[in-house]
C-alpha cells in the first residue's frame, strides 16, 4: 500500500442549511486538517432551490457534492451522504461546527484500536471553546436526550468529566463517528425524526445491539449550538418543541423492552401533557372545568409551545404503525438489556425542566408508575444442562445448578435439563426439564443463555450465527478427548465417525460463542488453539483484547464455600464390613474408560497384606443420568476384585451414587481420597471433579500424575502423585496418606487453604462480571466490518505480481513446482466458483 492507505478511508458527510457561509467555514476547516492522510468530503446540500450548492461547489472542487430535491433534515440529510460514501468510516459533522486539528485521527485511532467500539462521540465546545457543548450524554426515563454539562463554563466542568475517555449512551450529531458497516447494518439515522433526538435514538440502537458509544476528548470540534435552526425557524415558533416532544416518544417506543414500555409510555405520554400545560401556565381552573364552576365558552388562547406539545403525542399516534414495524427489528437484534444500559443513563430521573407544575406532575407519576425501580429490572439468565437434575447429580449438574445459584443473586435464572426431571433438591430459582422441541420458550425468554454438552444442537435457532442471543458455552469437559478412549471397544469406523460428531458438537459451540468457560490453564491453552484452528481469534477479536480473557475465562469446577458439616449416617454406618477403626480409601465419582480403577484394586491387593484394616470404597458405580452409557471397566474392575477375594472385605462398591445432598457425610467418614488414570491425551487436559470432593473434606489425596491436579496436588503438597499403572508406588502412597499421621496432618493443614481457591463464589467471578456487562463476541457484532481493506491488483500490477511469483517458484524447485502451483491455484479458483454457484 502506499503511504497513508494503512489508515482507513474516512467520508466526512456536511449538511448544508440556509446559510452556505458556515458550510464554506466548515469545509474549509476540514480541507486544511493536517494530520489526517485519506479523506472524502462530502456535503449535502438541503436547500432546493437555492444557488448555495454552486457556490459550494466554485470554492471546493474536490467535494463531492449531493444535491437534495427536498429539505430531508438532519436525519435525511446525513443518509443522503452516507449512501454516496466510500470510506470505512463516516464522520457527521453540522456545518455551523468547525473540527480542531486531530478530529479525525482520534477518533479512527479510537476505531482501530477498540474494535467493540460502534461510533466514537467528539468533545464539542462553544465557538470560542470556553463553554461546553457535548462532553457527555444522558437520557431522561419519558425518552428526552439531553447534553450533560451544556451551556457551562468549561472551567466549571470537572476535569474527570470532560478530559477522560468514556462510553456514552449516544453521541451528539453534531460531531460523530461512526464504522460504515455498523450504520448499514442499524439503517442510518431514523429520518422520521428529522431532527432533534435521531443521534440519541442512533446510539440507543448502537448499545442494545452490543456496539460501544466512546467519547473520545481527543477528538475536538467547535460548534455554534441552535446557529442552524435559527435559520430555519422563527423563535417561539412551536417547531423546536413539537420534535423534541414527539421524538422523545418515538425513540422510547421503539427501543424500550416490552416490560418496561409497559409502565414507562402511560407515565411518558401523561407527563408530556403535563410539560405542555406547564409551558402555557394552563390548567382547568382557568376553563372554568372545576367542579361547580360555571362554564364559559369564549376561545381560550394557547400558546403555540404549548399546543405543540399537544399535536406532538397526536403525531406520535399517527407513527405508531410504522413505529411498531421498527420496533420489531430493534427488539429482535437487541442483545442487551434496558437494565445494562442504566449506567449510560446518568440520572434517569431528573425531571429535567424547572417548571412548578410540571415538576409536581413529575414526582405523581415517578412514584404511582413505580418508575423509580422499573430501570432496574432484573436481567434474564437460561442455564441449560443436558444432564439429569437429581438428588444424585453427577459433575454437569453439580457445575450448572451451581452457576444457577451464584447468578440467581443478581438476576432471574431459569435452569433447565433436557432429561426428564426426578425429585431434584429445592432451589432458590426456576428448575424444569424440556424437551427438544420445548427449549424455543425459555431461550426466547432469556438474556443470556450458558449451555454445556450437546445442548447447543437442541436448539437450532439459538445455533444461527445470526442470533442476538448472547451464549456463553461451558467447554469443562473435551467431551471428545473423553470419546477417543470411552470408545476403544466400539467398530472402528462406528468410533471415527462418533468423534466426528462430538467434534462438530464441539466446532458448532465455538462458532456460536460470545463467551467460553473452561476448568483450567491447561485447558485454556487448548481450546485457545481450537478457536485459533476454526478462524475465531481473528485481528478484531485480538485487537478487541490481546489477553482474551474477554472471550475464554478459567472457571473451573467448585466447591462449597462451607465446610462439610455432617447431616446423617456416611459410609461406615452404611456398608457392612467397614468398622469405626478401619483406614478408609475413597473413590468419590464413576467409574469411565479413561481411569484406571485396575491398578487401584491391584494397589490394594499389596497394601492390605500389610495392613489388614485398610478398605477401599466406590461412591458410586451406576451413573444417575440414563443417557450415560454402562462401560466395562467398571464390571472389569468387580470381577478383578472378586478374583483376588478383596470384594466385601476390602474394596466395596456402592452400586448407587450417594444423594448430591449427603455425599458429605460419606466423605468425612474417609481417611483419604483416590483418583488414578492412565497417562494419555484425555488426562492432559482433563479435570477431575472429584478432587474437589477431597479438597473439601480435608481429605489427603492420592493421584496418578499428568493432569492439572497432580501438578497442584505435587505444588502445594496435598497428598502423594505417582507415576501412572505403578501398583507399587500406589500401594506405599495409600499407607503413607493413611498411616502416617503427621503427613496427613500437614496435608489437611494445606488443603484448608487451597480449598478457598476453588469455592464456587471464587471460582464463577470470570462468568459473574460477564453477567453484569453481558456484550456479544468483537466478531459477532452486527455491522462489523475491516477499516482498512486491501485494494485488488488490477492491470500491470496484476501482471507484475504473477511474474514475480513465477521466477520465485522456478527458483525454489524449477517447472515441477512452477507446474504444482499453478495446478494447487487453478483448483482453487474452481472451487471458489463452485461455492459461488
Amino acid at each position: 500500500m502506499a503511504q497513508g492507505e494503512t489508515q482507513p478511508l474516512v467520508s466526512v458527510i456536511v449538511v448544508n442549511y440556509r446559510g452556505a457561509e458556515d458550510t464554506l467555514t466548515c469545509l474549509r476547516a476540514l480541507s486544511t486538517e493536517p494530520d489526517y492522510p485519506r479523506l472524502e468530503l462530502i456535503c449535502v446540500d438541503n436547500t432546493p432551490g437555492s444557488d448555495e450548492a454552486g457556490r459550494i461547489r466554485a470554492a471546493f472542487p474536490q467535494v463531492k457534492v449531493i444535491d437534495s430535491a427536498e429539505n430531508l433534515g438532519f436525519a435525511g440529510g446525513c443518509n443522503l451522504g452516507a449512501k454516496h460514501a466510500e470510506g470505512s468510516v463516516l464522520a457527521f459533522l453540522n456545518n455551523d461546527a468547525k473540527p480542531a486539528p486531530g478530529w479525525v485521527s482520534a477518533a479512527v485511532a479510537e476505531l482501530r484500536a477498540q474494535p467493540t467500539v460502534g461510533a466514537v462521540a467528539s468533545k464539542v465546545l462553544d465557538w470560542d471553546g470556553t463553554g461546553t457543548d457535548f462532553v457527555d450524554g444522558g437520557l431522561t426515563w419519558f425518552g428526552m436526550g439531553y447534553k450533560r454539562h451544556a451551556g457551562s463554563p468549561l472551567a466549571d466542568v470537572p476535569a474527570a468529566e470532560h478530559e477522560v475517555a468514556k462510553d456514552v449512551l449516544f453521541a451528539t450529531g453534531s460531531a460523530m463517528f461512526v464504522r460504515a458497516g455498523v450504520f448499514a447494518e442499524l439503517g442510518g439515522f431514523d429520518e422520521r425524526f428529522f431532527m432533534f433526538y435521531e443521534d440519541v435514538d442512533f446510539g440507543w440502537r448502537l448499545n442494545l445491539r452490543g456496539w460501544r458509544v466512546r467519547y473520545v476528548p481527543e477528538s475536538l470540534t467547535y460548534h455554534r449550538h441552535h446557529a442552524t435552526m435559527s435559520t430555519v425557524d422563527a423563535p417561539d415558533s412551536g417547531r423546536e418543541t413539537f420534535l423534541l416532544e414527539r421524538n422523545a416518544l418515538a425513540a422510547l417506543y421503539k427501543n424500550l423492552s416490552d416490560e418496561t414500555l409497559a409502565k414507562v409510555l402511560p407515565a411518558a405520554l401523561a407527563l408530556a401533557v403535563r410539560r405542555a400545560t406547564a409551558r402555557g401556565d394552563l390548567d382547568a381552573t382557568q376553563l372554568d372545568l372545576q367542579k361547580g364552576q360555571p362554564l364559559e365558552t369564549d376561545p381560550v388562547a394557547i400558546p403555540r409551545t404549548t399546543l405543540a406539545g399537544m399535536l406532538a403525542i397526536d403525531q406520535f399516534v399517527e407513527l405508531l404503525p410504522s413505529l411498531a414495524e421498527s420496533r420489531a427489528v430493534e427488539q429482535a437484534a437487541r442483545v442487551r438489556t434496558d437494565a445494562d444500559l442504566i449506567p449510560l443513563l446518568r440520572k434517569a430521573l431528573e425531571p429535567a425542566y424547572p417548571l412548578p407544575r410540571y415538576l409536581a406532575a413529575h414526582e405523581i407519576l415517578v412514584e404511582a408508575f413505580g418508575i423509580e425501580g422499573v430501570f432496574g429490572e432484573r436481567r434474564k439468565v437460561l442455564v441449560i444442562t443436558g444432564d439429569a437434575l437429581t438428588e444424585r447429580m453427577a459433575g454437569p449438574a453439580i457445575r450448572a445448578w451451581n452457576v444457577a445459584a451464584a447468578l440467581g443473586a443478581e438476576h432471574d435464572v431459569h435452569l433447565v435439563t433436557t432429561n426428564p426431571l426426578v425429585s431434584p433438591p429445592p432451589a432458590p430459582f426456576r428448575v424444569s426439564a424440556a424437551k427438544r422441541t420445548e427449549l424455543t420458550a425459555p431461550i426466547e425468554w432469556a438474556d443470556i443463555v450458558i449451555l454445556q454438552g450437546h445442548v447447543l444442537e437442541l436448539a437450532p435457532t439459538l445455533k444461527k450465527q445470526h442470533s442476538a442471543k448472547i451464549v456463553v458455552a461451558d467447554l469443562y469437559d473435551p467431551m471428545h478427548l473423553e470419546l477417543l478412549e470411552q470408545g476403544k471397544g466400539v467398530a472402528d469406523d462406528k468410533r471415527a465417525l462418533d468423534l466426528i460428531g462430538v467434534t462438530k458438537v464441539l466446532d458448532a459451540q465455538l462458532e456460536r460463542g460470545d463467551f467460553f468457560l473452561c476448568a483450567s490453564e491447561r485447558q485454556r491453552h487448548f481450546w485457545l488453539g481450537h478457536l485459533a484452528a476454526l478462524g475465531r481469534l481473528s485481528p478484531r477479536l485480538y485487537d478487541a483484547d490481546p489477553t482474551t480473557q474477554s472471550l475464554l475465562a478459567v472457571v473451573p469446577f467448585g466447591l462449597s464455600p462451607e465446610a462439610p458439616v455432617r447431616t446423617g449416617p456416611g459410609l461406615r454406618a452404611t456398608v457392612d464390613g467397614i468398622s469405626e477403626t478401619d483406614h478408609v480409601v475413597l473413590w468419590a465419582g464413576g467409574v469411565y474408560s479413561w481411569f484406571d480403577p485396575l491398578t487401584l484394586v491391584r494397589a490394594m491387593e499389596k497394601l492390605r497384606q500389610r495392613r489388614g484394616d485398610v478398605r477401599l470404597v466406590f461412591l458410586g458405580m451406576k451413573h444417575p443420568n440414563p443417557e450415560v452409557a454402562e462401560m466395562d471397566i467398571g464390571a472389569r474392575t468387580i470381577a478383578l476384585s472378586d478374583s483376588l477375594g478383596l470384594t466385601g472385605k476390602h474394596v466395596f462398591f456402592n452400586e448407587h451414587w450417594v444423594p448430591f445432598e449427603d455425599r458429605q457425610n460419606w466423605l468425612l467418614d474417609a481417611d483419604c481420597g483416590v483418583t488414578t488414570h492412565f497417562e494419555h491425551v484425555e488426562t492432559t487436559f482433563a479435570f477431575r471433579t472429584r478432587v474437589l470432593d477431597y479438597l473439601w473434606a480435608g481429605l489427603p489425596i492420592v493421584t496418578t500424575d499428568g493432569d492439572a491436579f497432580a501438578d497442584l496436588v505435587r505444588e502445594e503438597r496435598l497428598g502423594v502423585v505417582v507415576p501412572a499403572e505403578d501398583v507399587d508406588a500406589l500401594a506405599d502412597a495409600l499407607e503413607l496418606s493413611l498411616y502416617d499421621t503427621e503427613f496427613a496432618k500437614g496435608c489437611v493443614e494445606r488443603i484448608g487453604e487451597v480449598a478457598q481457591r476453588y469455592a464456587w463464589p471464587t471460582a464463577l467471578k470470570p462468568l459473574v462480571e460477564f453477567c453484569r456487562d453481558p456484550r456479544p463476541a468483537a466478531d459477532r457484532l452486527p455491522g462489523s466490518a475491516d477499516l482498512v481493506t486491501t485494494e485488488p491488483l488490477r492491470g500491470k500490477e496484476f501482471l507484475r505480481r504473477d511474474v514475480a511469483l513465477i521466477k520465485e517458484y522456478l527458483a525454489d524447485g524449477g517447472p515441477k513446482e512452477l507446474a504444482r502451483r499453478v495446478g494447487g491455484r487453478v483448483l482453487k479458483v474452481a472451487k471458489q466458483r463452485i461455492r459461488r454457484g
